[in-house]
C-alpha cells in the first residue's frame, strides 16, 4: 500500500514516465531468485518492455560509487539491455566501455593518497566513458548551481557555520572506566557462543567442512572463517554501541549475556540425552527429530562433536566478563548520562539563542534505533514541559511517535509536521496547525528528505563513513532553504581521533575496516598494507569534517560525476552564446592565441607546448565510431614535438583550455610578442608545422607528406578539403600556444 493505493492493482505498463529516486540503490538483485523477480527485473520486463513506450528519470546524489560499473544497471533501463544502443554516438559497447573504465579506476584506487587525485583519474580514463556519461546524465553540483544558475529565481543555499564538536564523557560522576579499559575487556571476550565450529573435535572437522563450506569459483568459502569474521564485527559493534549511548551498550551486553547463559543451560540439558555415533553429514538440521542433539542457529553442531570442556570454559569466561560490563553500565542512569545531559544543554541553548529568527527546530541523528528510543524517552516530555515544544521519533523499525495529539503518526505525517514549509503541509490533507520542533531519527531518513525548515542538525554518534555524515546534513543543507545559516553538531568519543580510530582497528584482534562508498554502504575488507593506509585515509576525512562541512564531491578521494561529464563546458558555451553568438559564427578558422607558461597551473600540470583543435573532413563511414568527439580532435604537443596529451585525453585538454582562457577578454601582449618573434612575424611557422605534422600522425597512425604551411595564416586558414592531397584530411579549427 502507498497511502490508500494498492500497488498490486496498478497496471504499470500503462505509464509513460517512471521516476526513481535514490536510483543508485536500484540494483539487479533479488532476495529469492527462485520465487520472485527483483525490483530491477520487474521494472525492466513488466514496465519498460511492455505496454506504452516508457521514459525513466533516475535521480541520485551518488550515481558513481566505488565502482564506475555502478552505472551499468541504471544504463540498462535506458537501453533496455541493448549493449549497442549508443553505437551511433561512437560507443560500440556499453559493457566494454564500463569495463575499461573500471580497470582504469582500479589502477587509480591502488595509488597512494597523495596521487589519488581527480586529475590523475581523468588522465587514466578513456574519453568514451566521459561521452557515455554525457549522453545519459545531467549532473549538477552545489558549486555548479551557484555558478551558473540565477539563485534569485530558484532560491539559495544556506551558509554553513563551522561544525561544533563535542567530546562528552559517559558518566557525570566520572566513575565509568575509560574507553581504553572497556576495550581491553571486549578484546578478551571469546564470543564462543557465535563460533561453535571452532570447538568441533579435530577428527570430526572434515565432516563439517563438507556440510557447510561453499565452493566459490576455484576457491572455498569456509564457514569457520565466516564465524570468525562475525566475531570481529561483534566486537567492533560493541564499541560502536558504547560510543552511541550507554543504554545501547547495556542492551547489547545483556543480549550477549542471555545467549551465553541459555547456551550453558541448553548444553547441560542436552548432554544428558546425547546419542553417540551420529554424523552431521547425515543429519537434517531443520528436523525436530534431532533438535535435542544440536546446538547453534543456522549453523548447527552435534553436542557430541564439540570439545565440551573447552567450549564450556570459554562460555563461563564470557559470562563473567559480560556480567562485569553490565554491572558498571547499569550504574549509569539517565541522570548520570553526561552525553544525554550535554545534548539537552545544546538543545536548550539553541532554542534560547536561535540561529535564524524564531527557528526552534533540531534534528538528532543516531545509527541505532534503541539509542533513538532512549533519547526520545528522556527528551520528549522534558522539551514539552520546559521548552514548550513538541518532539518526534522516526526509525526504520516503524516505532514512530510524537508528542503531538494528532492521530497521524506515520513517517510522512511526522516529517510534514516537522518541516511544514518544505513539505508544503498546506497542500496536503494534514489538518495539524502545531509543529514538531525536535526530530530524533536513524539513518532511515538520511537520504531523500527535504527538511530544510530546520537549521540545526546533531550527529549523536559518528558514522565511520564520512559520506553518511554529509548525507545526514544534506537534509537541511538544501537549495531554497529559508535559513540564512545552518549548524552541524558532532558528538565525538572523549579522546583524540587518531587514538579512537586505532582503538577501533584493534578491538577485533585484527584489522577490520568498513570500506567507504558514496552510498554509505559498508563492506568488510581484510587486513593488508593497503587497508592500513586507508585507515589513515578515513581518519583524515573525519578530521576534515571536524573543521568544515564539505560537499559529497569534495570528500577526500571522492569522485563526482560532474568531474566526468562535459556539462560545465556546455554551460560556459551557452553563457558565451547569449551575447556573442554572431561573433562566434563569423570567427575564422585557424584562430589562435598565446599564453605564458609562468602560470602556476601550467608549471604543475603540462608545461610549454601547443594545444590543437582539428577537424577531420572526410565522411568515411568505416572510420566512424572509434572516437567519441569525431570529427573533432584535441591534442597537446610539447616543446620537443612529443604528444603530451593525446586526443583520448580530450576532457583534460578542455579543462586546460578553460583554466587558461575562460574570462580572459584580452590577449596577453607579452606572450604574443614572444610568439611573433619566434615565428619572425608569422613568416616562419616551421616549428608549429612540425608539431602539427606529429599531431596528425598520432591521430592517423602514420606520417603524411602534406603541405601544412597553408594551415597557418595570421587571419585564419585557407585550407580546404581539396588543398590536401593526403588520404587523411584535417582542418585546423584553432590552436593555443603556451610560451
Amino acid at each position: 500500500m502507498s497511502g490508500e493505493i494498492n500497488l498490486a492493482t496498478i497496471n504499470w505498463a500503462n505509464y509513460d514516465l517512471i521516476v526513481i529516486d535514490e536510483s543508485h540503490n536500484f540494483r539487479n538483485t533479488s532476495t529469492n531468485k527462485r520465487t520472485s523477480k527483483s525490483r530491477y527485473a520487474k521494472l525492466l520486463e513488466d514496465v519498460l518492455q511492455k505496454g506504452v513506450k516508457t521514459k525513466v528519470l533516475m535521480l541520485s546524489a551518488t550515481p558513481v560509487n566505488n565502482r564506475l560499473n555502478d552505472l551499468k544497471n541504471q544504463l540498462a533501463f535506458i537501453t533496455e539491455g541493448n549493449d549497442a544502443a549508443f553505437q551511433d554516438n561512437g560507443i560500440n559497447s556499453v559493457e566494454n566501455t564500463l569495463r575499461r573504465a573500471q580497470s582504469k579506476f582500479n589502477v587509480w584506487l591502488k595509488l597512494d593518497e597523495e596521487n589519488r587525485t581527480t586529475d590523475k583519474l581523468m588522465n587514466l580514463l578513456n574519453f568514451d566513458y566521459f561521452k557515455l556519461l554525457d549522453l545519459v546524465t545531467i549532473a549538477r553540483s552545489r558549486k555548479h548551481i551557484e555558478k551558473y544558475y540565477d539563485i534569485t529565481a530558484i532560491g539559495k543555499f544556506p551558509e554553513r557555520n563551522k561544525p561544533i564538536n563535542i567530546k562528552s564523557d559517559i558518566d557525570v560522576q566520572n566513575n565509568f572506566p575509560p574507553l581504553i579499559e572497556i576495550n581491553k575487556t571486549i578484546r578478551k571476550l571469546t564470543l564462543c557462543a557465535y563460533s561453535p565450529l571452532k570447538y568441533v573435535l579435530p577428527h570430526r572437522r572434515e565432516e563439517y567442512d563438507k556440510k557447510y563450506d561453499i565452493q566459490v569459483g576455484s576457491g572455498v568459502f569456509k564457514q569457520v572463517d565466516r564465524e570468525q569474521s562475525l566475531i570481529h564485527l561483534m566486537r567492533v559493534n560493541l564499541l560502536k554501541r558504547m560510543e552511541s549511548s550507554i543504554n545501547s551498550f547495556a542492551l547489547t551486553v545483556k543480549k550477549l549475556l542471555d545467549r551465553n547463559e541459555n547456551l550453558i543451560a541448553l548444553f547441560e540439558k542436552q548432554s544428558e540425552s546425547f546419542v553417540e555415533d551420529m554424523s552431521i553429514v547425515d543429519v537434517d538440521i531443520e528436523s525436530e527429530e534431532y533438535a535435542s542433539q544440536l546446538i547453534g542457529n543456522k549453523v548447527k553442531v552435534l553436542i557430541g562433536d564439540i570439545d565440551q570442556i573447552k567450549w564450556k570454559q570459554d562460555l563461563e569466561n564470557d559470562i563473567y566478563k559480560l556480567r562485569e560490563l553490565l554491572s558498571i553500565a547499569h550504574e549509569i542512569d539517565a541522570s548520570r548520562d553526561e552525553k544525554l545531559q550535554t545534548l539537552k544543554l545544546s538543545i536548550k541553548h539553541k532554542i534560547d539563542n536561535p540561529l535564524n529568527a524564531n527557528n526552534k527546530k533540531v534534528i538528532v541523528f543516531t545509527a541505532f534505533a534503541d539509542t533513538a528510543e532512549y533519547l526520545y524517552n528522556h527528551i520528549a516530555s522534558w522539551a514539552k514541559e520546559e521548552l514548550g515544544i513538541h518532539s518526534a521519533i522516526v526509525t526504520g523499525s516503524g516505532s514512530n511517535k510524537t508528542t503531538l495529539t494528532t492521530k497521524n503518526q506515520d513517517l510522512s505525517s511526522i516529517l510534514t509536521n516537522f518541516s511544514p514549509l518544505s513539505k508544503e503541509r498546506d497542500k496536503t490533507s494534514i489538518k495539524e496547525h502545531q509543529e514538531i520542533d525536535i526530530l530524533i531519527a536513524t539513518d532511515c531518513i538520511s537520504e531523500g528528505q527535504n527538511l530544510q525548515d530546520c537549521d540545526y542538525l546533531v550527529n549523536y554518534d559518528i558514522h565511520w563513513n564520512p559520506v553518511r555524515i554529509i548525507q545526514r546534513f544534506g537534509r537541511i543543507d538544501r537549495l531554497g532553504s529559508k535559513n540564512e545559516n545552518i549548524q552541524l553538531v558532532n558528538f565525538w568519543p572523549n579522546m583524540e581521533l587518531d587514538e579512537y580510530i586505532n582503538l577501533e582497528s584493534r578491538v577485533s584482534g585484527r584489522m577490520v575496516l568498513l570500506d567507504v562508498s558514496a552510498t554509505g554502504e559498508e563492506n568488510i575488507i581484510d587486513a593488508s598494507e593497503k587497508e592500513m593506509n586507508d585507515l589513515g585515509y578515513r581518519a583524515k576525512q573525519l578530521k576534515e569534517l571536524q573543521e568544515n562541512v564539505i560537499d559529497l564531491e569534495d570528500v577526500s578521494g571522492g569522485v563526482s560525476i560532474t568531474d566526468l561529464t562535459l556539462n560545465d563546458f556546455r554551460m560556459n558555451l551557452m553563457e558565451y552564446l547569449k551575447e556573442h553568438e554572431q561573433k562566434l559564427a563569423q570567427m575564422p578558422l585557424g584562430i589562435h592565441s598565446v599564453v605564458k607558461s609562468d602560470n602556476e597551473f601550467l608549471k604543475e600540470a603540462i608545461g610549454k607546448g601547443t594545444l590543437f583543435c582539428l577537424k577531420y573532413l572526410k565522411n568515411d563511414k568505416q572510420q566512424e565510431g572509434h572516437y567519441s568527439l569525431e570529427p573533432y580532435y584535441l591534442i597537446f604537443m610539447g616543446e620537443n614535438n612529443e604528444v603530451k596529451l593525446g586526443f583520448s585525453n580530450a576532457k583534460q585538454i578542455l579543462d586546460t583550455y578553460k583554466k587558461l582562457c575562460l574570462g580572459e577578454k584580452h590577449g596577453i601582449q607579452e606572450a604574443i610578442a614572444l610568439f611573433e618573434a619566434k615565428t619572425k612575424n608569422y613568416n616562419d611557422m616551421s616549428f608549429y608545422v612540425a608539431q602539427l605534422e606529429s599531431a596528425i600522425e598520432s591521430i592517423v597512425g602514420k606520417k603524411e607528406e602534406v603541405g601544412l604551411d597553408s594551415l597557418f595564416s595570421r587571419g585564419g586558414t585557407n585550407i580546404t578539403a581539396q588543398s590536401l592531397a593526403s588520404k587523411e584530411e584535417f582542418e585546423l579549427i584553432s590552436y593555443l600556444v603556451i610560451e
